[in-house]
């Protein structure tokens, strides 16, 4: 044996008689110290509020819980949750009753198309239900790469990346490239999705009048000297208001000011331009004129997920380090083969396109004419009424319901109190006598209301 061995061998021995002798120490002292120790702890625990370890006790679910309340005692009934029987497209069956739909992002009428639900079942027979693990562990799928090879054929860039969450695709995208020393700016009206990537990125967050391009410019102005990268974020079709940007500001202002710009198409693909290829055919830009090209499968496209389309460097990167890409499961294949269905479909639908436009423009004209308030709507899909408080919107809601008609209330919090409205999501499956006789009744109920 070695001496430095015999060393390493005594050392450690003498670690060992440190460690018993003062086990022993502990034992002789008795158990009072270790008992006022855990008298300590018990005490300790028994000062903390119920509000810190239940969950009927948490804020959140208390404020639901007073929201529940008040619309129980007003006679308001739920209108959320409920119970749809079939295909909600542009009719729907909930109770055994036929209502008019007004509550479904099936712009297109794409989910329960019969090419796309045999796409979804024939990738079932082939591939099965799911591809069991994230896609660099388990493998791709020929429908991955083909969707991706489509949408970014669609945007005129590089590639795409598909994700198994639209919102999840905001929050793992920004998230992950953007960190403490960047700076994210974004419309006012910016989805939640949006904000949660930033609070993930630790990026500084700020925001700027709604459509505003001359506040963006302004800021931009004044603050890009003191970050490194500098994103701006702003969306197709705003999903609560139905309008959209002057997009070529925005690109002009990227330029200007050396900054990544990042549009969010999750209700404009399919609805903007002459043949639904959203707001960039709207205004006639190139597929580089933006960096991040984000959009939904779940709206326009009938499926379910989000997608990511741009340079070769951002998809390989996202695909290679993004969490949100690496750390799910690919998306399954019947989920895949719809949405790439529902693209092919779109890009010889042009008729489609046009009536979901028409009909859009008839509810707008219809609505203004008997004077209600759609706030800034294009009439591109999404067109708000508002009420002014959310118990009006919530009468609103429930008599419409009563009439066969179904359409949801955007309540408080997620809407000021003064802008508490009811969306209606317009198909190009709806009729000109399905909306003639909706605006009609809601200007009849929101006269009764008052």
């Amino acid at each position: 044996m070695t001496a430095t061995t015999t060393t390493g061998l005594s050392v450690g021995i003498k670690q060992r008689l440190i460690q018993q002798a003062l086990e022993r120490r502990r034992s002789e002292a008795g158990d009072t110290a270790g008992g006022a120790t855990l008298e300590q702890a018990q005490q300790a625990a028994l000062k903390v509020p119920e509000a810190f370890y239940r969950f009927d006790q948490h804020p959140g679910y208390q404020q639901l819980r007073v929201i529940q309340q008040s619309a129980a005692r007003l006679g308001l009934a739920n209108p959320f949750f409920r119970m749809h029987e079939g295909t909600a497209g542009a009719e729907t069956c909930i109770g055994s009753r036929e209502y008019v739909n007004f509550a479904s992002y099936n712009y297109l009428g794409y989910s329960g198309h019969p090419m796309v639900a045999e796409a979804a079942k024939a990738a079932i027979d082939r591939y099965g239900t799911s591809v069991s693990a994230s896609r660099p562990v388990s493998g791709d799928r020929p429908l991955h790469r083909e969707l991706e090879r489509e949408l970014a054929s669609l945007y005129e860039v590089d590639d795409a990346v598909v994700f198994v969450s639209g919102h999840a695709t905001n929050v793992t995208t920004i998230g992950y490239l953007f960190g403490p020393r960047d700076l994210v700016l974004h419309d006012e009206l910016i989805h939640n999705s949006v904000l949660q990537g930033i609070q993930l990125s630790g990026a500084r967050r700020l925001s700027f009048a709604h459509n505003d391009w001359q506040a963006l410019d302004r800021i931009l102005g004044e603050q890009r000297q003191h970050f490194e990268r500098v994103l701006v974020v702003v969306e197709g079709i705003y999903s609560m208001d139905g309008d959209y940007p002057d997009l070529p500001r925005f690109v002009e202002l990227k330029h200007k000011h050396k900054t990544f710009l990042m549009v969010d198409e999750a209700h404009s693909l399919g609805v903007m331009g002459a043949t639904g290829k959203g707001i960039r055919e709207h205004f006639g830009l190139a597929g580089d004129d933006v960096d991040i090209w984000m959009g939904t499968l779940s709206k326009t496209l009938a499926s379910c997920g989000g997608y990511i389309a741009g340079n070769t460097a951002l998809v390989e990167h996202l695909k290679f380090l993004a969490p949100g890409f690496l750390y799910s499961v690919g998306m399954p294949p019947s989920v895949t083969a719809a949405a790439l269905a529902a693209l092919q479909c779109l890009a010889h639908d042009r008729e489609r396109v046009q009536a979901v436009q028409a009909r859009g423009e008839l509810f707008l004209r219809l609505a203004k004419e008997a004077g209600l308030d759609t706030a800034t709507s294009t009439g591109l899909a999404v067109i708000p009424v508002i009420t002014g408080s959310s118990f009006k919107a919530g009468r609103l809601s429930s008599a419409l319901f009563d009439r066969g008609i179904n359409a949801q209330p955007i309540l408080y919090p997620a809407v000021p109190e003064h802008a508490a409205r009811l969306r209606f999501f317009v198909s190009c499956e709806h009729t000109e006598a399905q909306i003639t006789r909706t605006v009609a009744i809601v200007a009849e109920e929101m006269a009764r209301i008052g």
